[in-house]
């Protein structure tokens, strides 16, 4: 890849430790982003080469790789590559 463009961003709410998005997966919170920037661009899902998330803990049911579990949650083609940096 030799160049990388941003065509839009989401911001995710800010939890508590314990508090009212305690019980959201990652990758489901994930995936509402890429859906809605999909949505709100029109960008076919099919033309995305990689996607690369950052998650601080990877962990347990959260899933090792985030953004790739993302993806597929939101319905984008099992072609397109994900990773996760932490």
């Amino acid at each position: 890849m030799s160049e990388a463009w941003i065509i839009d961003a989401v911001r995710t709410p800010i939890g508590r430790h314990g508090g009212g998005l305690a019980s959201v997966r990652p990758d489901d919170l994930a995936a509402t982003t890429i859906s809605t920037l999909l949505e709100r661009t029109s960008f076919p899902a099919g033309a995305l080469d990689d996607v690369v998330f950052g998650c601080t803990n990877q962990a347990g049911e959260d899933n090792r790789n985030v953004a790739r579990m993302a993806l597929l949650r939101a319905g984008v083609p099992v072609e397109v590559p994900g990773q996760t940096v932490n």
